[in-house]
């Protein structure tokens, strides 16, 4: 594996990073303590093409490579993990849905808007008793001549206030399990939507997350995304994506809290020299960049299999659960080494350690991935 970056990977990376510390840097705290979606944001990076990872060209898109992809991802989780989950979730969950399963008419409508920031898409999957156990789906879409009609509550949707479609997962036909699920576009205008207010989370506050409920809401059988019961295979399909995202999100904020204490360690003099001169300091400083390093890797070989068209299910597991593991571990370090003010929101390692254990639970706990991993090796 070639793991010199090309002149237009190079390019990407250092764009994303220059607009991050100039446009992103300066309001970072204040939409995490004010839990405040940062709408002024959403422009400037459609601008960019930020939106259009991972769609083609006639539809607006950049159709950059995956390592692109994870390389601004990276870059703005080290500044804001929430500007990364708000484009994550249009680049790795909604808009390839749209790309792949959609008719041409509804590509053609929806994904210039996703690409230009007018039209953020919502992954609408877990639910009440669907958490992990995405297969317990109890969303229901029942089909009444040309139409369907959908009932049922969904939780923890990224972006949902500010949502103006839904791909939505239900029961089509619950005797068969899994295979009865299906994948719908509804949207923002659809009547019987209701949007729940944002909860209250511990970290990455500056994207909403809210629940989704379906109430009679009617949908023309055309807002089928892809086959009838084919819904399960799309969003464990979708879910290799989200996951690749993720690690490389939980890698941002894990080199952004080394990067901090490594400066911290530099400067903070104790009994008449820096910190960092002091071996279990430096001992400490060693295991975090070692970790970092370790999830790179393994962010980018996932990404390097799905550049190549392979599989790469087991290889963004093994990305998401080390990268979000190790992200937890460099952020408490982190914490730890800048001392009391580590535990203040004077220095940013604070919120990166409340950013970073999310990474471990969502697109799938540890747990999940450790299960998704040993399915694979033990096959």
């Amino acid at each position: 594996m070639d793991f010199q970056l090309t002149e237009e990977q190079v390019l990407i990376r250092d764009m994303v990073r220059e607009f991050v510390e100039n446009d992103i840097k300066p309001i970072a705290g204040a939409i995490d303590k004010e839990h405040r979606f940062p709408s002024e944001s959403v422009a400037p990076m459609a601008e960019l093409g930020l939106f259009g990872f991972n769609i083609d060209e006639a539809y607006g898109g950049t159709e950059a490579d995956a390592i692109s992809y994870v390389l601004a991802t990276e870059e703005m989780a080290k500044v804001s993990a929430s500007h990364a989950m708000i484009m994550g979730s249009q680049c790795s969950l909604t808009g390839p849905i749209i790309q792949k399963y959609a008719d041409e008419e509804t590509k053609a409508r929806i994904l210039p808007g996703v690409v230009s920031g007018e039209k953020l898409g919502c992954f609408c999957l877990s639910e009440p008793s669907a958490g992990c156990d995405a297969a317990a789906q109890e969303t229901t879409a029942v089909r009444q001549g040309d139409n369907y009609v959908i009932n049922g509550s969904k939780l923890w949707i990224t972006a949902a206030p500010q949502g103006a479609f839904f791909i939505v997962f239900a029961m089509t036909d619950k005797s068969k399990g899994v295979k009865g699920i299906t994948a719908f576009l509804v949207e923002r205008d659809n009547p019987g939507i209701s949007i729940g207010l944002p909860e209250d989370k511990m970290g990455m506050n500056g994207s909403e997350t809210c629940s989704v409920s379906f109430s009679d809401c009617v949908v023309s059988a055309s807002a089928m995304l892809g086959e009838e019961g084919k819904g399960f295979n799309i969003a464990m399909e979708t879910l290799d994506g989200g996951r690749l995202s993720c690690s490389a999100l939980a890698l941002g904020i894990a080199q952004s809290a080394l990067d901090a204490t490594i400066a911290y360690t530099k400067e903070r003099i104790q009994f008449g020299k820096p910190i960092a001169a002091n071996q279990g300091i430096q001992w400490v400083l060693v295991d975090m960049a070692t970790r970092v390093d370790c999830a790179r890797m393994l962010v980018y070989r996932a990404a390097a299999a799905k550049m190549a068209g392979l599989p790469y299910t087991r290889e963004s597991a093994q990305a998401k659960l080390y990268a979000a593991e190790a992200a937890t571990y460099v952020t408490q370090k982190a914490v730890q080494l800048h001392g009391g003010m580590g535990y203040t929101k004077s220095y940013p390692v604070e919120r990166l350690m409340r950013e970073a254990k999310l990474t471990e639970i969502f697109e799938g706990t540890s747990e999940v991935q450790r299960m998704v991993i040993a399915k694979h090796i033990l096959a």
